[in-house]
């Protein structure tokens, strides 16, 4: 419990600083997840806590100190597309990974991604939530991630934060996903390359040092924890909703999202084979971090204010403070003193489930008209929102600096 103290624990700021300070100080677990569970089936079994990115690190480091990082995000806003060759203009040696990072695994199956376009084109609705605000809202309590983004340049506009990470989702959950057309490829690659440099320029910030227990950020496993915030999150939820998934689907979803871990630069021997493997690593590495912090709270508060510039009363806080009770559960709410909502609350937990039902076409009675039109309505409604914010061209491009409000 090295440097906790009364005086520390106040600085992190009250109740929800508290429990944040002892969950960054408390011991961590031993990594026990074995490669055998992985896509290949073997692996050093070595713990991904201390296993960053070996190719893009050195690589982006060097074009910081180099000064050029500015002249390659001018010219990658040219890349667009998984097919279209690399803009000339780029380094010798950021050409050289790049080209290396852009190959899908050995591994892939291109059918299964196939199917798995079959499995997006049904559950789109659903996923656009699931997406943009369960595991949007479940980032916040996972410590080490909350705190990167906080510190680091997205830190300093939330929106434009959150906007390029909808557009993970949006890209992966596309028709031409990983298509020679498509631009998940794309996304993946230019995610990498921010990635590495954040780990670059985050041990920079004293604010950042001063909040985080590990030396250097975002590695293997916070990846994976991510990771696991989003398919192994949505999988988890579309089962307690009771919704039919047929095998092929399931699987061609999983292998959509093996395959970006791998673009992501996440080695093989730490991405789940299957589900049920994904299930048993995410108890291991998510469920047991999930703690509030400073640093998560001011994110979750931007959260909720998503529709606060729009004319939808159907996105107001008090209905996604309502979802995020919902899905997230009591005390992950408890934590952000997320108010119960008095109509949201009780109609999500009483109506959701037939609503889901009708939906799927496994229920044609027992649920009122009003209360399906509002469910569909605003999932509608909350879907368009993060269309409309994807509709315009969205750069990820590498940072140079970390938050500048936090010098």
């Amino acid at each position: 419990m090295e440097n906790l103290s009364r005086r520390n624990l106040l600085k992190v700021g009250g109740t929800v600083g508290a429990a944040g300070a002892i969950a960054a100080v408390a011991p961590s677990t031993p990594w026990t997840w074995s490669p055998a569970g992985s896509v290949p089936g073997t692996g050093s079994g070595a713990d991904p806590r201390g296993v960053w990115d070996v190719d893009a690190d050195p690589v982006v480091a060097a074009l910081l100190d180099r000064g050029e990082v500015p002249k390659v995000n001018r010219i990658l806003r040219s890349w667009t597309k998984n097919g279209q060759p690399l803009p000339a203009g780029l380094p010798n040696d950021l050409r050289d990974f790049m080209e290396h990072a852009r190959q899908l695994p050995a591994w892939t199956d291109r059918g299964k991604l196939e199917t798995a376009v079959r499995f997006n084109q049904k559950r789109g609705t659903y996923l656009g939530v699931l997406y943009g605000f369960a595991s949007g809202m479940m980032s916040t309590v996972i410590p080490k991630e909350a705190r990167a983004v906080y510190y680091s340049k997205g830190g300093a506009d939330m929106k434009d934060r959150i906007t390029k990470t909808a557009k993970l989702g949006y890209d992966i959950g596309s028709l031409n996903a990983y298509r020679p057309d498509g631009e998940m490829v794309v996304t993946c690659v230019k995610t990498r390359l921010a990635h590495a440099a954040v780990r670059h320029l985050l041990p920079q910030s004293p604010w950042w040092v001063h909040s985080a227990p590990e030396k250097k950020p975002i590695s293997q496993a916070d990846i994976m924890v991510t990771w696991h915030s989003l398919p192994t999150t949505v999988m988890r939820m579309l089962d307690k909703w009771n919704v039919p998934i047929a095998a092929d689907e399931s699987a061609g979803f999983l292998h959509s999202w093996q395959v970006s871990a791998a673009m992501l630069g996440v080695e093989d021997q730490y991405i789940p084979a299957s589900w049920n493997q994904a299930d048993s690593q995410a108890k291991q590495v998510l469920d047991p971090i999930l703690a509030p912090t400073p640093e998560g709270k001011k994110l979750a508060d931007v959260l909720l204010d998503l529709g606060m510039n729009l004319d939808l009363s159907l996105l107001s806080r008090g209905v996604l403070g309502a979802l995020t009770r919902f899905m997230l559960g009591d005390k992950v709410a408890d934590w952000y003193a997320i108010p119960r909502e008095p109509v949201w609350s009780p109609l999500l937990e009483t109506a959701w489930g037939p609503y889901v039902l009708v939906r799927e076409g496994l229920l044609n009675v027992g649920m009122p008209k009003e209360a399906y039109w509002l469910f569909d309505e605003f999932l509608r409604q909350f879907v368009l929102f993060y269309m409309s914010e994807l509709r315009m061209p969205i750069n990820i491009e590498i940072p140079v600096l970390n938050n500048p409000h936090y010098n």
